[in-house]
């Protein structure tokens, strides 16, 4: 049991981390709907990509034959992430010139259609959840690769390996649903946010497509750094926001700006 908690501790960490990527992409799909579909197209996607996890958790051992090429040398799971990796790159870039350039989207997915809007959305995220959860899973699986008892659960014969896995994506989505709307919220309300978010997508995009190649790049070199320029974003944040408190509180009785923020 000790083993079981200590891993599930462990496997929940590393699904909340990539759970920033998860985050960060979705704010950026969701923001060109409408404020009051946002958060629906949030709940339905994750609960989508939820089931679509669970499913790869449910043939992990399928997911290991991923790794044989197929076409130019290349396998299943390379081809996944080179194209998720493609996905990326072309979203934040084009997303980047849109909120530097003060343009609007120039043909809105859905345009004219709310249904389709949410719909094209929705599978949007699930898509890039399925490219994020691959990696995972599979990492996943290889850490809880000892773990073989087999134990009865909701009526099915499952290994603690699979139970582990699956306990760890279910606990890592409650989070994940939580945590989507206010950060994603604060994000697209606050352009150099956005912005930082964007070309944290990038960098993911590119290091999905150097390990579609197999050129491994360590977690910690990638987020290490993420933190480090949130963190300088956040105090940058937190300055202009004093500023211009004070500014407000300093400005002379009934002129203009008085008492705002």
């Amino acid at each position: 049991m000790p083993d079981f908690a200590a891993t599930l501790a462990l496997l929940l960490a590393l699904e909340l981390v990539l759970g920033v990527d998860n985050i960060v992409a979705l704010s950026i799909i969701v923001s060109r709907l409408p404020e009051k579909t946002r958060q629906h197209a949030r709940i339905a996607g994750l609960a989508l990509a939820l089931i679509a996890r669970l499913v790869m958790v449910w043939g992990a051992t399928w997911l290991l034959t991923l790794t044989e090429p197929v076409i130019a040398g290349r396998s299943i799971k390379d081809l996944i992430l080179l194209a998720g990796g493609a996905f990326l790159i072309y979203k934040a870039t084009k997303e980047i010139h849109h909120t530097v350039e003060l343009k609007d989207e120039d043909a809105p997915v859905g345009a004219g259609s709310p249904k389709a809007a949410l719909a094209s959305a929705i599978a949007t995220i699930v898509a890039v959840d399925v490219v994020f959860a691959l990696d995972s899973v599979v990492t996943a699986v290889g850490m809880t690769d000892g773990m073989d008892s087999v134990h009865r659960f909701l009526g099915f014969e499952m290994t603690s390996q699979l139970i582990v896995i699956a306990l760890a994506v279910v606990l890592s989505f409650v989070v994940l649903l939580f945590a989507a709307g206010p950060i994603g919220e604060f994000v697209l309300n606050n352009p150099s946010f956005k912005i930082l978010a964007l070309s944290f997508l990038i960098t993911i995009g590119v290091t999905l497509g150097l390990e579609a190649f197999h050129h491994e790049v360590p977690k910690p070199y990638i987020y290490l750094p993420m933190a480090f320029a949130t963190g300088v974003q956040l105090l940058q944040w937190r300055l202009s926001r004093n500023e211009r408190r004070r500014k407000a509180l300093d400005a002379p009785s009934g002129a203009p700006g008085v008492g705002m923020e």
